[in-house]
């Protein structure tokens, strides 16, 4: 039987000072691309040790809100959206390839994620600038949600998100920052999220109803006061239970491996 697997993906580049020690734990990381955090030598030297480590390499636009660090809603057209997504896309695209080596994934960040899953032409504006760029490369989005649905309908290899430290809805949504525990900020509640989800792919919802969201990545966020300990931990206790972190285009069986 396969081993089950887990990709654990990271946000990095944006300027927390701990990119090397997240990478450790990450099997793919998501390089902001300038909007909302990071810079071109920011970018360069992230990809670069991504490279090294094995770790799969991703964009991560946002809107143009440096101020809020992207989590602030905006208003744009559907063609500022496909124009932004390709700008930042290409601009990281070109780092990824100076240094040898390729994009695989394309994951909104903030605002910009959310409001995919509000906004159908959100969302269809960034599939489709991702498609019109590298119909090769993957969408990561809210697991069950809109965008992942909208970028298989165009074609794409789409990949169910799931949060270890995030509060989720009865409907599978994650509750906003703005509302009380919105984020778990216990490692061990955040450690026993990540085993569900990679193991049955269920959650429980902050109205302790449980879910299912079959999701194929985890996010590690790499904003918290204590990301890389989270990090650490949760790689660990997935471990632990027998579930191998494996990025998302490895996720298959490999020869010998139980579960």
């Amino acid at each position: 039987m396969c081993a089950k697997t887990i990709d654990l993906n990271v946000d990095l580049g944006e300027g927390f000072g701990h990119d090397s020690e997240l990478l450790e734990y990450a099997t793919s990381a998501n390089v902001a691309c300038g909007w909302h955090a990071g810079d071109p030598l920011t970018m360069r030297r992230v990809t670069n040790e991504a490279i090294r480590r094995g770790v799969a390499i991703g964009a991560h636009p946002s809107f143009p809100d440096r101020e809020n660090f992207g989590r602030a809603r905006m208003t744009l057209s559907p063609d500022e959206v496909y124009a932004g997504v390709q700008y930042q896309t290409g601009a990281l695209t070109a780092v990824v390839a100076g240094l040898g080596g390729r994009l695989a994934h394309v994951k909104p960040h903030g605002a910009l994620y959310n409001q995919a899953e509000e906004d159908a032409d959100i969302a269809h504006a960034i599939v489709r600038a991702v498609r019109d760029m590298d119909a090769e490369l993957a969408v990561f989005g809210l697991a069950g949600g809109q965008l992942v649905c909208i970028a298989r309908d165009e074609g794409l290899v789409a990949i169910d998100e799931g949060f270890a430290d995030r509060a989720y809805t009865r409907e599978g949504k994650l509750v906003p920052r703005s509302y009380p525990n919105a984020v778990l900020e216990s490692d061990v509640l955040a450690c026993e999220q990540a085993i569900g989800m990679a193991s049955d792919g269920r959650v429980k919802t902050l109205h302790d109803t449980w879910i299912n969201i079959n999701p194929k990545t985890l996010c590690l966020h790499g904003d918290g006061p204590h990301a890389v300990e989270f990090a650490r931990r949760i790689r660990a206790s997935l471990a632990n239970a027998g579930i191998r972190a494996l990025a998302f285009r490895a996720t298959q069986c490999i020869p010998g491996d139980v579960s």
